[in-house]
């Protein structure tokens, strides 16, 4: 078995999440994790809440509590909507763990003994009429390079590169309007130009990396310089230094650490394992893999800094020894919404939660594997949602498991033995078999589309067999077994095809043909304490070591098979109306 990391990006606890955030990190990790443990892989999926930084502290002054009590409600809600989700995480935990600090500040001293965190006096702005510091991504003005109008105070979103917000034309607050001021105030850089070589030669080995986030990672390496990873912030993680550590006002940058918590949260799962060192089967082995999955706003921290951090540190490693690089930043595409941005303060937004106590996980699940930004920038619109659910999950899917289910109900009461296969017979079950490595070589690949389109196609063709033999004609009781334990089987191959992408369903699918037990293992949520004395939280945790296998499991004859009740909900029209006046 090999060891993959399946690294998830980390949600921001300032309000709950919105499909687009989920058709990013959590479905297209969720989708390559379930295959990758079918397929016999030690898979580690990993994740949580991001906590600190600016957006915490000026929501949580909006909303008049303190930053932690509005961490606590939005992590909460955040791993409510995940599970439910059936995202199938082994750790979703939080940055504001002591676990995490300690891990966070520990890479922090290590980079910094080696050299590549340095002391640079730079100018940092200052609101007005409040005195406070205003963080560079709450500063918006004109970009110096493209013209763009609403870049940040650390980096431009059209055209990607880095900024300072003192390069701004024209700075304005994003919180009140204001024109800020710039003071000088000290703080750790990361050296970037210093590790640009290393960087360079460790970007050039990535071949097999989506041609856009490869491209974008490659470019960022000609305009190389020093990033600030500190603040001038009272939320946040200490800088762990002497004449820092004591300091209210200076805080880790919320990106250094968050990316950290991939790691840490590898290790807390170990130590709740009672195996303290057990992540290093997927940190320090050099044969194990490891897969970052987000939208493409993050790029730039996962194939940049993250990589340096982890560069700095290998140089001369601390207590947890030399770090596994990336093996594949997976970026998403955007998502937008009835042709507009998603926007939570516009109300231009679909929230997680809403979709599924209205239409379950299974058919949001369907449409980001199916239509989602895997390559290029999606528009969800509720029409394409009804449309596929009721054309392609109801129509091809849930018709094949209830018309095979229904016609072994009632002729046979069980799953019959098959007599002499004809040529069709034989096609059909080699088609399917075959489907198993077709699928498997997408999802291996995080190609969702091709895979769930193929897995989809065979569940078609086994609707048209059934079609051209025509069991409810055939008068031959033999045929008519043999014609119906064939679909019975294409039925549970589709089944194991699809159950990475559709895993509640796959355990109805699974009932409907007699099955018992637990088909998938799902994700639950535990409500566990601090590890290191903090306050208790929830996390979302899982017993995924039995799997069914990626590969064809004949159907038993004899298995009894009720009528089976429909597998998926037909959307009526109205439903788009509906959810478009709710929007307006």
């Amino acid at each position: 078995m090999t060891g993959i990391l399946s690294a998830v990006a980390w949600p921001y606890a300032n309000g709950p999440r919105h499909i687009g955030h989920v058709s990013g990190f959590g479905v297209p990790s969720d989708v390559f994790s379930r295959y990758l443990r079918m397929a016999g892989h030690d898979v580690l999926m990993v994740s949580g809440t991001d906590e600190h930084g600016t957006p915490i502290l000026v929501q949580a002054e909006r909303e008049g509590v303190t930053p932690r009590e509005l961490a606590d409600r939005y992590n909460r809600v955040i791993v409510e909507d995940l599970q439910g989700l059936g995202l199938s995480y082994d750790l979703f935990t939080r940055t504001t763990t002591r676990n995490h600090y300690s891990v966070a500040q520990e890479l922090f001293r290590t980079v910094h003994r080696n050299g590549y965190l340095v002391p640079r006096t730079t100018m940092g702005a200052i609101s007005p009429s409040t005195g406070r510091t205003l963080p560079d991504r709450y500063i918006e003005g004109t970009c110096p390079i493209c013209g763009y109008d609403a870049a940040r105070g650390d980096q431009c979103d059209n055209c990607g590169n880095q900024l300072d917000a003192i390069d701004l034309r024209n700075p304005r607050s994003r919180i009140n309007g204001e024109t800020p001021v710039f003071v000088e105030t000290e703080h750790f850089f990361l050296d970037l130009p210093a590790l640009a070589d290393a960087l360079g030669s460790w970007l050039q080995t990535r071949t097999g990396w989506r041609p856009n986030v490869l491209k974008f990672a490659l470019n960022l390496l000609d305009d190389v310089r020093p990033r600030a990873m500190t603040r001038d912030i009272d939320w946040g993680i200490p800088v762990p230094l002497p004449g820092w550590e004591d300091n209210p006002n200076k805080r880790l940058y919320v990106w250094f650490d968050a990316v950290i918590g991939y790691l840490s949260a590898s290790i807390e799962w170990a130590r709740r394992t009672g195996v303290p060192d057990a992540w290093r089967k997927w940190w320090c082995d050099p044969d194990a893999q490891s897969y970052y999955f987000m939208g493409k706003d993050n790029i730039t921290f996962h194939a940049q800094i993250w990589p340096a951090e982890l560069l700095g540190h290998n140089r001369s490693p601390g207590r947890y020894g030399a770090l596994n690089l990336p093996t594949e930043v997976v970026s998403s595409e955007f998502l937008t919404m009835e042709g507009r941005k998603f926007s939570s303060s516009r109300s231009v937004v679909i929230y997680v939660r809403d979709v599924l106590e209205r239409y379950g996980p299974d058919a949001l699940r369907y449409f980001i594997s199916v239509a989602g930004p895997e390559s290029q920038d999606t528009d969800f619109t509720w029409a394409e949602f009804v449309r596929r659910n009721n054309d392609e999950l109801v129509s091809t899917w849930g018709n094949l498991v209830n018309r095979t289910a229904s016609m072994i109900a009632k002729n046979f009461g069980a799953i019959p033995p098959a007599g002499e296969l004809t040529p069709a017979d034989r096609t059909l079950l080699a088609a399917s078999k075959d489907a198993f490595d077709t699928v498997g070589d997408h999802l291996r690949h995080q190609r969702l589309k091709l895979a769930i389109g193929e897995a989809m196609r065979n569940a078609g063709e086994a609707n048209q067999y059934l079609s051209q033999q025509a069991p409810w004609k055939e008068s031959d009781s033999e045929r008519k077994a043999t014609i119906l334990h064939v679909a019975a089987q294409v039925v549970a191959d589709s089944n194991r095809l699809l159950a990475p992408f559709l895993p509640h369903s796959a355990q109805r699918v699974h009932e409907a043909l007699g099955g018992t037990g637990t088909f998938l293992p799902r994700p639950e949520i535990r409500e566990v304490d601090d590890l290191d004395g903090g306050p208790p939280y929830p996390i979302i945790t899982g017993d995924y070591s039995t799997q069914p296998s990626w590969s064809p499991e004949p159907v038993v004859p004899g298995t009894p098979v009720r009528p089976p009740t429909p597998i998926f909900t037909k959307l009526a029209p109205e439903v788009v109306d509906e959810e478009l006046a709710r929007l307006g």
